[in-house]
Order: C-alpha cells, then sequence, then structure tokens
C-alpha cells in the first residue's frame, strides 16, 4: 500500500470517528445546530482550537478531556459550518436527524476529495507537520474567515469561507491521524 493509498484510509477512519460523534449527539439533540448562523460556527471552531493550543502550551486540563475530541469538534462543526452556509440557517430544527447525516455524509465525501486532490500535489507533507502546526493553521483559517464574514463574505482574491471551512476540517483530519497513530509520539497528544 502507498502513503497515499495509507492516507485515505487513515482519513476515512478518522472521518468515521467524527461521524460517529455526530450521529450519536443527533440522537440526543437532534440537528439543534441549525439555528446558528455561520459567524456563531466560526466562533464554535475558534474555541475548539484555542482549547487545543491552551492544552499544548500548559500540558494540563483542569476539566480532564482531551485534544483528540476537541479535533473531532472542528470536523463536525466544520461540516455542519458548510452545511449552514449552503442551506442558510433557521430558526428551529428544521430536518430529520436522517437528512442531517446525508448531508454530513456529502460534505465528508467532499472533504475527503479535496484532501486527496492536494494530498497529491503536496506529496504527502501533512506528515512531516507537527500536530501544533496544524492547530496553528486552523486558528489562522478561523482569523481569515472572521475577516471574511466581517466583509459580509465578499473577497478579492481570496477562497471563500467554505473553502476555509473545507481546509479546518482537513486540518483536523490531520490532527487526529497523528493523535490516534500508535506510533505518534505521546507528547503531542
Amino acid at each position: 500500500m502507498t502513503d497515499i493509498d495509507n492516507t485515505e484510509k487513515e482519513f476515512s477512519d478518522a472521518l468515521a470517528m467524527c461521524r460517529r460523534v455526530f450521529v450519536a449527539k443527533l440522537g440526543d439533540y437532534g440537528p439543534s445546530w441549525r439555528i446558528m448562523r455561520p459567524e456563531a460556527i466560526t466562533d464554535q471552531l475558534f474555541i475548539k482550537a484555542k482549547r487545543i493550543r491552551t492544552l499544548q502550551i500548559k500540558g494540563t486540563s483542569a476539566v480532564g478531556e482531551g485534544i483528540l475530541p476537541e479535533f473531532v469538534a472542528i470536523v463536525n462543526y466544520g461540516i455542519i459550518g458548510v452545511i449552514q452556509l449552503r442551506r442558510g440557517f433557521s430558526d428551529h430544527k428544521d430536518m430529520s436527524a436522517a437528512e442531517a447525516v446525508e448531508l454530513y455524509d456529502s460534505v465528508a465525501a467532499e472533504a475527503k476529495a479535496l484532501m486527496v486532490r492536494k494530498n497529491t500535489d503536496y506529496d504527502e507533507a501533512w506528515r512531516g507537520m507537527r500536530v501544533l502546526s496544524y492547530v496553528d493553521l486552523i486558528l489562522t483559517k478561523i482569523e481569515r474567515t472572521k475577516e471574511i464574514e466581517d466583509h459580509e463574505g465578499l473577497t478579492k482574491v481570496s477562497e471563500g469561507i467554505d473553502a476555509n471551512y473545507f481546509d479546518m476540517v482537513n486540518y483536523a483530519v490531520f490532527g487526529i491521524i497523528k493523535l490516534t497513530d500508535a506510533d505518534a509520539g505521546r507528547d503531542e497528544a
């Protein structure tokens, strides 16, 4: 199996982990996130990425939860963000759990297809990166997204909000892969 083939499998496994959490939370709350405006989703992504960075810097967690669940949350909120951009927000839950999962799967498949295209061009460069770099890149993408949101979604030369959400999802998946790899250094968790 080539590195790129291995990456596709690892990526699919990480997305499956995120999907399980998404489905479980749908069982608890339904698609309550439908009321969130994209700016609120961006802020939620900020909270999750900022917490990872804080845990990396401090090395301890006051609430006993680690970095991995936060990367899972970034994947899930990033996918929700793309859904919300496409569907618009609602004042109430306006879709079934089954429809939410179908939309989730569609956006996750797009994220994976994007990763495959970029990974081919970048030749597995993500493997040589540190987990802390994924977090810093996600935080950078969040800042860019906030700027674009402040400009009402208009850009002159840059990609839009959806492209930034997809990049956040993919960097978070790379973080999940690194953290769940049995050979990965434990000091990055």
